[in-house]
């Protein structure tokens, strides 16, 4: 069984997805694939000790502390290569970025293969359940692009501004200038 609760945050109505143990899901409101990875219909239940938990790191997060995401039981549901993508994106220190190109590499080495495409890392990236907590908006393209966020790249940029990441050498996609 699956549960869910909700969290008003700055960058809008978040939902939280639990298998009773662990979070399973975070969605940003209007996110693309929101829920895609829960395989049935989820109960609202607020009072659990992993919402409480959660609730308690995003109050941190977004209070402008930087919460280790190792206090919290993970479960994203995905395959095996997508779980070794998200394993990468939970180590991008906080307030720093790194290119789809670098994970893909870091997943050649991981894998042992010959090589990688940057895009089925960006299909890794863009399917990340817990949004914010496994932390995709760090993610940009090699040029300095912030394509790529299911939650909108606005949301991305808010989500970058808050930790402090310098946003001089970053531009958005659909204006092509700097931030």
């Amino acid at each position: 069984m699956y549960y869910s609760t909700t969290y008003p945050s700055s960058v809008g109505l978040l939902t939280l997805a639990s298998d009773g143990e662990s979070l399973v899901g975070l969605w940003i409101e209007g996110q693309k694939y929101h829920g895609d990875t829960i395989p049935e219909a989820m109960t609202e239940k607020d009072a659990m000790p992993v919402f409480n938990a959660v609730k308690k790191w995003l109050d941190s997060y977004f209070a402008g502390a930087k919460p280790d995401v190792s206090e919290l039981p993970l479960a994203p549901i995905g395959s095996e290569f997508r779980h070794g993508v998200w394993s990468i994106l939970r180590a991008i220190p906080y307030g720093e970025v790194i290119t789809y190109g670098d994970i893909a590499k870091k997943m050649v080495v991981k894998m042992n293969k010959e090589s990688m495409s940057s895009q089925a890392v960006g299909g890794a990236v863009g399917h990340n359940p817990i949004s914010i907590i496994i932390p995709c908006h760090r993610v940009v393209g090699s040029n300095g692009s912030l394509t790529g966020y299911a939650g909108g790249i606005g949301i991305k940029k808010k989500l970058l501004e808050l930790e402090g990441v310098d946003m001089s050498l970053l531009f958005s996609p659909q204006k092509g200038t700097a931030l």
